[in-house]
């Protein structure tokens, strides 16, 4: 055979015929790698974590993965579930769109694991939840509000109450405690989150009687908040609710002092960091400023204050409500596991979907038909560059 000949078979057929074995490849990857998968072999159980340990939510992820690691530590010590130890593996989704997905799937059909912890923020909740109910996976959100979020499905569950609650709570704290008659908005349209939470807070506000004198936009990118702060300061609010996240919370806040707005800002669970008081004048701008949320270290149960005592003899600070949020999440799968009997992802999902009066650091929990907890909501005060405890209030 010529040498010209030989081409059309080095370069032609066998070609093609190494793209069919990576397209049959590839197919078969996905149908036995991201199927149902019962990891729970040997000594061990695998559970899956995904978070925003770095990005623009970081603060979020790093405290509710620490209140995670504690809990699991804590179970494993204790003798693990069913005679095993828990192994915790997680991944960073970077606070990125994208990423939680890509995360998840990577849990469940490398690391086999039997049900997922997280995430902080609702909108990478909801993207994980579509891959975890695909392939009938338990996730635990330890903090994602926004009703949406087990609205994916029969596989998903959260230990934190939802926005209708949060939104409701802060509507009556703004008119009662405040005696708010007239409040302005500033949403971040991009964030389910802070859409979700602004539109329940406003239904509560209106239907007490009270009255929103204007509702203004802004992007997550966004650096400059002045001409609609301009807007709200216009309209008279007596107070501004502000949903959003605790980076954008603070140059709203301190630039809204330079425009001479004097008014109480309030909002959600999305202020709880630390950053929110951090850079030059940030103290002083929230000052007798207002947030709802899921836990304070100053609650004085047993439960929550063995729970502060051994966080700050690990991590030398304070739990937050998302470190509480993490470590309640871990320990509601546990508990899960040994009720069911069995780390089969099935069965841990109808004891999840079964459980009633949970005791956890972030108080008693039952979870609903819709698989979201029914607990207390606690109200923070910015009093001298800290977090005070102010009041709780029941469902």
């Amino acid at each position: 055979m010529k040498i010209p000949e030989l081409f059309p078979l080095l370069f032609g057929a066998p070609w093609r015929w190494l793209r069919l074995v990576g397209a049959v490849a590839t197919a078969a990857w996905v149908v036995v790698g991201c199927g149902p998968t019962g990891g729970a072999t040997g000594d061990t159980i695998p559970v899956g974590e995904f978070a925003s340990l770095t990005g623009s939510e970081a603060a979020f992820g790093r405290s509710s993965h620490n209140g995670t690691v504690l809990a699991i530590d804590e179970i494993n010590a204790a003798g693990g579930v069913l005679g095993k130890k828990l192994v915790l593996v997680t991944e960073d989704n970077q606070s990125k769109e994208g990423e939680s997905q890509t995360a998840v799937k990577k849990l469940i059909s490398r690391d086999k694991v039997v049900a997922v912890l997280g995430e902080v923020a609702s909108g990478r909740s909801i993207e994980a939840a579509q891959t975890c109910q695909k392939y009938r996976v338990p996730q635990v959100s330890p903090s994602s509000t926004n009703p949406k979020v087990t609205e994916q499905g029969d596989c998903i569950f959260r230990v934190c109450f939802i926005d209708p609650f949060q939104g409701t709570v802060m509507a009556k704290f703004a008119a009662g405690t405040l005696k708010a008659r007239k409040v302005g908005l500033l949403v971040d349209v991009g964030a389910p989150y802070s859409v979700g939470l602004a539109t329940f807070f406003k239904e509560g506000f209106v239907a007490g009687g009270g009255t929103i004198v204007a509702e203004q936009k802004f992007t997550k990118d966004d650096k400059d908040f002045k001409a609609q702060l301009t807007a709200i300061k216009a309209a008279g609010p007596d107070a501004i609710f502000v949903p959003a996240y605790y980076g954008q919370v603070t140059l709203i806040v301190m630039q809204a002092r330079e425009l001479g707005i004097t008014v109480p800002f309030i909002g959600g669970d999305g202020w709880e960091a630390p950053e929110l008081l951090k850079g030059p004048g940030a103290k002083e701008a929230l000052e007798g400023c207002y947030f709802s949320t899921h836990f304070s270290p100053d609650q004085a149960t047993p439960k929550s204050r063995d729970f502060v005592a051994k966080y700050a003899a690990r991590h030398g600070a304070k739990p937050d409500a998302m470190a509480a949020l993490g470590y309640d999440s871990a320990q509601l799968l546990a508990d899960a596991m040994r009720r069911a009997g069995s780390a089969d992802p099935a069965k841990v999902r109808d004891a999840l979907a079964a459980t009633r009066d949970f005791d956890g650091v972030t108080g008693r929990m039952t979870l609903d038909a819709s698989r979201n907890a029914r607990k207390s909501a606690v109200i923070l005060a910015i009093q001298k560059g800290e977090f005070v405890y102010k009041e709780t209030v029941n469902p």
